[in-house]
């Protein structure tokens, strides 16, 4: 039985991160043996994901709910199951940290533009549909998955981490591995977790796919499922 994983986020055809997935699936399979069983799952109906081997919170905001993609992070973060969240996942589990780790009342100004100092809020300048470079930081998950100090990605996105929060998210373990040239944060991850990746650009937009992040997660997602089929055993 292949691993199963959920896609969340509210699929269109508009949004090109979601036509790319069964590329990247068809990818997955034909160059490195990685057949995974996905099931998309609109935020709406994001909850009793124990079930899953992996959840990728995917582009695609605003969403149609906040908290069904909250929840969807908290339910891989506190289940240890493999995450990976590209673009908006990246911005809301940011939130579900800074909630439900932190304890703070963070808000997403795309969903609440009048909160007073929103944890997610606008960029200062748009990175809808601009390619940029992003630099790993070193001895990190995201460095060694590129296996490079510098990377060039693709972004579709209005929205980002406002620096005013991000001692306090280090503090409470969130790690932040990526940065553009002006250091301002690109990626995140969750050391001592199986697999917990955030990236602010978009690998499913990756010229060749699968990207290296979206091909360790899946051998992140496999890996979870043997481990849960060896329990049973």
């Amino acid at each position: 039985m292949a691993p199963r994983i959920a896609l969340v986020g509210d699929r269109s055809p508009s949004v090109r991160s979601h036509t790319r997935i069964p590329l990247i699936l068809d990818a997955l399979r034909e160059r490195d043996g990685l057949t995974l069983d996905a099931y998309w799952i609109p935020t709406d109906e994001a909850s009793g994901l124990s079930g899953f081997d992996g959840v990728w919170i995917l582009p695609g905001s605003p969403y149609r709910s906040e908290r069904g993609a909250v929840d969807a992070a908290r339910a891989a973060r506190e289940g240890g199951i493999p995450l990976l969240g590209t673009c908006a996942g990246f911005q809301h589990a940011l939130l579900e940290y800074a909630r439900n780790v932190c304890g703070l009342a963070a808000a997403h100004a795309e969903n609440d533009p009048a909160a007073p100092d929103p944890l997610i809020q606008p960029l200062s300048c748009s990175l809808a549909g601009h390619e940029a470079a992003v630099r790993t930081v070193p001895g990190s998950l995201f460095e060694r998955l590129t296996g490079v100090d510098t990377t060039v990605e693709r972004y579709f996105c209005s929205f980002g981490p406002n620096p005013a929060y991000l001692d306090v998210l280090e503090s409470h373990g969130m790690r932040f591995t990526g940065y553009d040239e002006a250091g301002e944060v690109r990626a995140a991850e969750l050391p001592g977790h199986p697999f917990y990746l955030l990236t602010l650009f978009q690998p499913e937009l990756a010229e060749r796919p699968p990207h290296p992040l979206v091909r360790a997660f899946a051998r992140a997602v496999c890996a979870h499922a043997q481990s849960r089929a060896d329990r049973v055993a």
